[in-house]
């Protein structure tokens, strides 16, 4: 009954209660939205560098580094000589390391070559196909399977750097061959091959079209010839075969590229040293045995190498701080609203209570009891900030989910706005019921104290 009356009464003037019911709902709603969006950003950025101790790249911005490496959120910072950084991969402190090599998109998804300890590193397991093995074989990620309804099976051409529009590499196709399981994590918004096919994407040599099976393959020499696995002793074998009985004569020897080939001393390192040079990969991940890396090798790669070594957990805390003053700021703007909404509850159960004095008068003579009065009161302020917690909690929710839809189109990265952090958003309930409480004290001890006869004798 009296929570009833409570609430009829707060509509007496409606002006009064929308204007606090506003007031009180875009705080609750700022507040709610900067809980869920630092929650989940942190826990997303926190959970993608599990298991990567440290970062290899090319010099430049540490912090970009990280971001365009671990995140995929940012440009590389250039790209590394493969050999070089083998080196370091092979060192006795690494117990894994996982090269990227970046270079193409397909529809602002990006396609990373590395090796499939990439997967493991996000605990993906694969839903549909196989883990990719040959050149041009993908695996995607689940959200652009969803996304741009992909199958096993299909073919798709690369686009050259990050955006969209661009130069197509109709040279070969890639081909769907697997589907990973969703991880939350930023593995699900990209497309996985090999690293050998970037470097033969970008190599400028055997533009031949799509990728040929063996039979359709051309001979050593021909443009379009792909490498298989035991292709090279064939065609060592063959060059032997047909060359046994030859004069073997500097002379009489033919160039690169002609049947019967004979490498002399020498010759054969100067080709591959010009091929090793095209080898270069965007970025290593490294997993140290020995946490004694993590120390010494920046300043030693640093000081050895044209490379940077970059600490995720050092970027990604002061990322962490930045991003961590404006929501700060913006916090403290929301309790000021929350103050502004309180002291609004306070005039206008303030005002309520000089005009309506007649009528608790009159309560009190039909039997109404002091404590009634004041709960009354109270039960008014506290449905107003309890419809102001729902609605602020609601529209708070719907902000976040406006801007998932954004950072999922510009950054691959969503929100979930239909989480609850029962114990951060219980708190902010309890604070708005203490701001309720506390605007509704003094009106509810004057209810308590009215004086029945000063009252009807003065109306």
């Amino acid at each position: 009954m009296i929570a009833k009356l409570a609430w009829k009464n707060l509509w007496f003037k409606p002006l009064n209660t929308v204007l606090s019911l506003v007031l009180l709902t875009a705080s609750v709603a700022i507040i709610s939205l900067l809980i869920l969006l630092q929650e989940q950003f942190e826990k997303q950025f926190s959970s993608n560098i599990d298991g990567v101790d440290l970062v290899l790249g090319a010099q430049g911005s540490p912090l970009q580094l990280i971001l365009s490496s671990v995140y995929h959120v940012d440009a590389p910072t250039g790209n590394i000589d493969y050999k070089e950084a083998e080196v370091w991969m092979k060192h006795p402190f690494v117990e894994t390391a996982i090269p990227l090599a970046f270079g193409d998109n397909y529809r602002g998804f990006k396609i990373v070559g590395t090796t499939p300890d990439y997967l493991k590193k996000y605990t993906a397991t694969l839903s549909q196909g196989k883990v990719f093995e040959k050149n041009f074989e993908v695996v995607i990620g689940s959200e652009i399977a969803q996304k741009l309804n992909i199958k096993l099976g299909d073919k798709f051409f690369g686009t050259h750097g990050d955006a969209e529009e661009g130069h197509v590499h109709e040279e070969y196709a890639y081909v769907v061959v697997g589907i990973a399981s969703p991880t939350g994590k930023v593995i699900d918004n990209l497309i996985m091959c090999t690293v050998e096919s970037v470097w033969e994407m970008h190599s400028g040599h055997g533009h031949g079209g799509e990728v040929h099976s063996n039979d359709e393959n051309p001979a050593h020499g021909e443009e379009g010839h792909i490498h298989v696995e035991g292709d090279e002793h064939d065609h060592d074998e063959h060059v032997h075969d047909e060359n046994c009985n030859h004069d073997h004569e500097d002379s009489k020897n033919p160039a690169h590229g002609e049947e019967g080939l004979v490498h002399e001393d020498g010759d054969e390192h100067e080709h591959d040293h010009n091929h090793d040079e095209t080898k270069e990969i965007t970025a290593v991940l490294i997993k140290f045995k020995n946490k004694m890396g993590i120390i010494s090798w920046p300043r030693m790669i640093a000081q050895n190498t044209k490379m940077q070594a970059a600490l995720p957990a050092i970027e990604i805390n002061r990322l962490f701080s930045l991003f961590g003053i404006g929501l700060q700021a913006l916090q403290y703007l929301a309790y000021g609203i929350m103050l502004i909404s309180g002291i609004s509850i306070f005039i206008a159960l303030y005002n309520r209570l000089k005009e309506r004095k007649y009528e608790f008068a009159l309560l009190r003579i039909s039997g109404a009891s002091r404590l009634q009065l004041l709960v009354l009161v109270l039960w008014e302020s506290l449905l107003l900030c309890t419809a102001g917690f729902l609605f602020g909690t609601f529209f708070g929710r719907m902000a976040l989910l406006a801007i998932s839809s954004t950072t999922d189109e510009q950054y691959k990265m969503t929100f979930n706005p239909f989480v609850f952090l029962w114990q951060k958003e219980g708190m902010l309930f309890l604070v708005t019921i203490f701001v309720g409480v506390l605007a509704a004290v003094i009106p509810a001890v004057k209810a308590y104290r009215l004086n029945i006869s000063k009252t009807l004798a003065n109306a």
